[in-house]
């Protein structure tokens, strides 16, 4: 029972995920997405998308991956991608992570922080397709919602098209689609 109480205190805990905002709008909506809505569709975008992974992934260690990847803005908060990728947020995401991971029992937390470890090194098919996977809903929330946090931000095309290039790792054809789509946003106006 200790064990089962325990796993509850992870679960409240990771409730704080819901009040954690991003800086991109869903798309059709007025207001900001929160990380455990991000956690659940790069989930679902995982799982519709995975026959086009540059190799074969496991696609339960994926998802396992992009449903702790966000736990360390719990304490850390999130940042835009563009200016974000410091060794001082990494340390202090990978903090909160296992300090959230440490609730849970039995070690349980060993192979989930060995497996956040994974996805941000980037170096397994699996984390490559994770983090391609990490990347395209606040794309489609730009394409779809007018450059909302392009514009916002002031973040210029090369370096849209530099941080999201990392796609290409993970699914080559996935990325080509994308890419056309941000070439698109380009003479659009959506993206300067």
């Amino acid at each position: 029972m200790e064990a089962i109480e325990k796993i509850l205190s992870f679960m409240v805990e990771t409730e704080k995920l819901k009040d954690v905002i991003r800086k991109t709008k869903p798309v059709g909506l007025s207001r900001y997405e929160n990380s455990a809505e991000h956690s659940w569709h790069v989930c679902l975008s995982a799982l519709m998308l995975k026959e086009y992974a540059n190799e074969p992934v496991d696609i339960l260690r994926v998802i396992k991956m992009l449903l702790i990847h966000d736990l360390g803005e719990i304490d850390a908060g999130d940042t835009i991608i563009y200016g974000s990728e410091t060794q001082a947020l990494k340390e202090e995401e990978a903090q909160g992570v296992k300090r959230v991971l440490a609730l849970l029992p039995n070690a349980m937390d060993q192979d989930l922080i060995e497996l956040w470890y994974e996805f941000e090194a980037g170096e397994t098919a699996d984390a490559r397709f994770a983090k391609a996977i990490d990347r395209v809903p606040p794309l489609l929330h730009n394409l779809h919602g007018n450059g909302h946090s392009w514009s916002t931000h002031n973040v210029p095309k090369e370096q849209v098209f530099a941080v999201n290039q990392r796609i290409e790792k993970g699914s080559e054809a996935l990325w080509s689609v994308i890419k056309a789509k941000l070439e698109g946003a380009v003479v659009d106006g959506l993206l300067k």
